[in-house]
C-alpha cells in the first residue's frame, strides 16, 4: 500500500474519532469502507484495506506519527481520542488541512470552479526546524528584520512556542540579547541554526497564560488587561457570535437591535485595527480611552481626505 494510503486511513479513524467518540471497531470499518469510494476518485490505486489487526497496528502508527493517543474505554465500549482541548485542537487543524488537500487534489480539472486566495504565509519552510528546537529546548539563531528597520540583526533566543495569526507564523522566545519575551515573525526570520546548547523552560512562564489576554500576538508588558463593551448591528452580529473576536467573549444582549458583547484583553494596535475594519457595523461602549482614540483616528481620516479635496 502507497503511504498515502496508509495516511488517509489513520485520518479517517481520527475524523470519525472526533465526530463520534467511543466508536466501535465495527463502526470504524464500516466509516473507513464508505469514505473508499471517495479517496478512489482521487487515486484509483489507493487501496485502504482494514482488520482488528490493522486497527491496532494502526493506533501505535498514529501516536508515533501524530502524537495522538487512541484508547479503548471498556465502560463505553468503544475507542475514544484522549488528548487535553488544546492537543485536540492541534490535530483539528491537520485534519482541516486534510480535508483540504483532499478537495483541491479532486478538483485539479475543476480550476474554473474553485478560487483561492494568491496570499501564502512566509517563512513556513522552518516550521519544522523550529518546532525541533522548541520540543528538545534548544537555542537558535537567525537574522532578523524589522520592517521598520533597514539593518539586519542577528538573534540568539530560547525559542517557548509558534503561533499563527491572521495566516502569519510566529515564534515566541525569549531573546538573549536583553532577555525579554518577545514574538519574531517567520517571514522575516533567515538563515535560522539549531545549536546544540540546550536551555531550561522557565518554571514561572506559561505560554497559554501569556496569550491569555491577546489579540494577535502582542503581549504588553506591565499592562493590564481591560474590560472591553461592544455594540454590533444585527447583520454584524451574526459573523460575531460565529466566529468570536476572542475566548473570552461573553455576550450580554443579542435582540433584533443589537448584538452586545464583553471582552476582557489588551487593546493593543492589532485590536485597534480590527475595530476600524467594522465601520459603521460597530459602536464601542466602553472604555472611554477606546471610543477617544477611534473618535481621533476617524477626525485624522477625514481631514486627510479634505486636504485632498482642497488641493484638487
Amino acid at each position: 500500500m502507497s503511504k498515502r494510503g496508509y495516511i488517509s486511513r489513520y485520518l479517517l479513524i481520527l475524523k470519525k474519532l472526533k465526530a463520534k467518540p467511543y466508536s466501535t471497531y465495527v463502526e470504524l470499518q464500516t466509516y473507513i469502507e464508505n469514505q473508499f469510494d471517495f479517496l478512489q476518485m482521487q487515486d484509483d490505486t489507493l487501496n485502504i484495506g482494514f482488520s482488528k489487526r490493522t486497527l491496532q497496528r494502526d493506533l501505535k502508527e498514529i501516536r508515533n506519527v501524530f502524537g495522538i493517543d487512541i484508547e479503548y474505554s471498556k465502560a463505553n465500549k468503544g475507542y475514544f481520542i484522549s488528548q487535553s482541548e488544546t492537543e485536540n485542537m492541534n490535530f483539528q487543524r491537520m485534519i482541516e488541512a486534510f480535508d483540504m488537500f483532499n478537495s483541491l487534489n479532486l478538483a485539479q480539472d475543476l480550476t474554473p470552479f474553485i478560487h483561492l486566495e494568491k496570499r501564502r504565509p512566509q517563512g513556513t519552510e522552518n516550521l519544522y526546524g523550529l518546532l525541533h528546537a522548541i520540543k528538545n529546548q534548544f537555542q537558535i539563531k537567525f537574522v532578523y528584520q524589522k520592517y521598520w528597520e533597514e539593518v539586519l540583526k542577528e538573534r540568539l533566543v530560547e525559542p517557548y512556542a509558534l503561533k499563527e495569526f491572521k495566516n502569519r507564523w510566529y515564534v515566541l522566545a525569549k531573546d538573549l540579547g536583553d532577555n525579554k519575551i518577545k514574538s519574531f515573525a517567520l517571514d522575516r526570520l533567515t538563515d535560522l541554526e539549531i545549536l546544540k546548547k540546550k536551555f531550561n523552560f522557565p518554571t514561572n512562564f506559561d505560554v497559554n497564560e501569556h496569550y491569555r489576554y491577546c489579540f494577535g500576538i502582542i503581549s504588553p508588558n506591565g499592562h493590564q488587561p481591560e474590560d472591553v463593551i461592544l455594540s454590533f448591528n444585527t447583520f454584524q452580529g451574526k459573523y460575531i457570535k460565529s466566529l468570536p473576536l476572542h475566548d473570552s467573549q461573553q455576550i450580554l444582549i443579542d435582540n433584533k437591535d443589537e448584538l452586545r458583547i464583553q471582552l476582557k484583553l489588551f487593546i493593543t494596535h492589532d485590536f485597534f485595527m480590527e475595530l476600524l475594519s467594522f465601520g459603521e457595523n460597530l459602536k464601542v461602549l466602553k472604555p472611554q480611552s477606546l471610543i477617544d482614540d477611534l473618535k481621533s483616528t476617524v477626525r485624522n481620516v477625514q481631514r486627510k481626505y479634505e486636504k485632498q479635496k482642497l488641493s484638487k
